[in-house]
């Protein structure tokens, strides 16, 4: 069974980066993706993380949007306790 990327751009939840955003103690942004199996649909992450298959690709993007945005509070309120 083949792979195969759909046509959705990869998705970051934070803003483009920027210089601060570059340093070592800041992690790079999350980037999602879709990957299409068959009939199922799978949201992928830089990170390793990955979704439930699903037959929905809507309901995959929507893992993946959820995932963006759980994991760049995460780790904006990680960034913010270290700074203190």
């Amino acid at each position: 069974m083949c792979e195969q990327d759909v046509s959705d751009p990869p998705t970051a939840a934070s803003s483009p980066a920027s210089p601060k955003a570059s340093s070592p103690s800041v992690p790079p942004p999350h980037e999602t993706t879709t990957v299409e199996r068959g009939s199922f649909c799978t949201a992928r992450c830089t990170c390793g993380w990955f979704g439930h298959a699903r037959r929905s690709r809507d309901l995959a993007r929507t893992d993946a949007a959820a995932h963006a945005t759980t994991h760049d509070a995460t780790t904006h309120d990680a960034a913010q306790s270290t700074k203190n």
